[in-house]
């Protein structure tokens, strides 16, 4: 079977674990903070916190932005359910805003049409999510002359998008972004085999994440309310989580993190080879902005219409080559329905959905592999 994505393990990452594992610490160690620093200095943030998801930091994202009862978060439809539900956790009303139809990505044109429309109404989204989906950044110029009019804040769900760039500058740094979130899934660049990462510029939004993954504790002495009664003391300040990552996750992160070049440069090879294999099959390939280069988490192609990509799917499925579908509309999913949402209402994101597949991509994936997936391809378009 060939999957669409996959972990790449070596050697180095099984010594990494193994050490772990034979030391004192297998979570709460230092494991950990080197994990926070290699990622940080990679990308360039100034903080960076760990955690047991991307799901989780999103989470924290949110309640260290001040999410919570009366709040309003925008987010696409084209995403995993995880960037709308995390608004959802802290009780905040979700809505959406459509996507592009050449990058996939949120539509600025859109996000300015919805901005002004509940400007009027007095209905500003207090934070908006974009997601940079396959990899690939946003129109964040466009985007930051919106936040910097309407006063949202951002958060940037670079679950896809570790190692991409926006404008010369890394994914994970960008000062338009008040909090970015990378995902460790096995299937994304780097893996943990769980895990997430928030990563930030603010000093403030960093202390407020560092407590919220860890129960809302405090201990450090200028910040208690009460004086420091020993080394054993602790506050609880607010209501926070144990989303705390082991240091086993993180030895294995920061191990991969030594090969993330190697990762991204291997998967912008396939996805030349892909450009180049498929230029004379029915089909529309991925369109990059000329602002950003993707890390390339997926490689989706669009294929004539619903009837034509059920046929490729069982096809290709059946000859063992797992082609996936990345995104059902978060709106249409059952859950969101209940809040008014119905089918029509992001046009461009559900034609998306109704032809997208995405064909495997992964740094381990051979060339004779990846000459086999479009050869099925290609028959199955016969």
């Amino acid at each position: 079977m060939i999957p669409y994505g996959r972990q790449s393990i070596d050697e180095s990452d099984i010594a990494a674990v193994d050490a772990v594992l034979r030391s004192d610490w297998l979570t709460q160690g230092p494991a950990v903070e080197h994990f926070e620093k290699a990622v940080a200095d990679y990308v360039g943030a100034s903080h960076a916190i760990a955690l047991n998801s991307a799901t989780s930091a999103l989470h924290v994202a949110c309640a260290a932005l001040g999410v919570g009862l009366t709040s309003r978060v925008w987010t696409v439809p084209n995403t995993f359910v995880a960037s709308a539900n995390c608004a959802r956790y802290c009780g905040a009303q979700v809505s959406f805003v459509d996507i592009n139809a050449k990058t996939y990505c949120l539509d600025p044109q859109d996000l300015a049409l919805r901005l002004e429309a509940a400007a009027r109404r007095g209905e500003l989204p207090d934070v908006l999510i974009a997601v940079d989906f396959t990899g690939q950044p946003c129109d964040y110029a466009a985007i930051a002359e919106l936040k910097a009019r309407y006063g949202f804040r951002l958060v940037e769900d670079a679950s896809h998008a570790i190692g991409g760039l926006y404008r010369g500058q890394r994914i994970g740094a960008l000062l338009v972004a008040d909090i970015t979130v990378f995902s460790f899934h096995p299937v994304k660049l780097v893996t943990t085999g769980e895990g997430g990462m928030l990563l930030t510029q603010d000093a403030e939004l960093a202390r407020r994440a560092q407590s919220l993954r860890s129960h809302g504790l405090e201990r450090h002495p200028e910040r208690l309310e009460k004086p420091d009664e020993g080394a054993w003391y602790y506050e609880q300040q607010a209501l926070g989580w144990n989303y705390r990552m082991t240091d086993l996750q993180a030895a294995l992160g920061a191990s991969q993190i030594r090969r993330l070049d190697k990762f991204l440069a291997r998967r912008r090879t396939l996805a030349a080879r892909y450009d180049n294999l498929l230029g004379s099959l029915p089909l529309q390939r991925p369109w990059q902005h000329p602002d950003g280069l993707s890390s390339f988490h997926l490689y989706p192609i669009l294929l004539q219409d619903a009837a034509t990509r059920r046929k490729v799917f069982d096809r290709l499925r059946g000859d063992g080559i797992w082609v996936q579908v990345h995104y059902i509309p978060v709106h249409l999913q059952p859950y969101y329905r209940q809040f008014g949402f119905k089918p029509g209402d992001f046009p461009v994101a559900e034609a998306y959905y109704a032809r997208t597949l995405s064909l495997p991509l992964y740094a381990d994936l051979s060339d004779a592999d990846q000459d086999r997936v479009v050869a099925a391809l290609r028959e199955a378009l016969a």
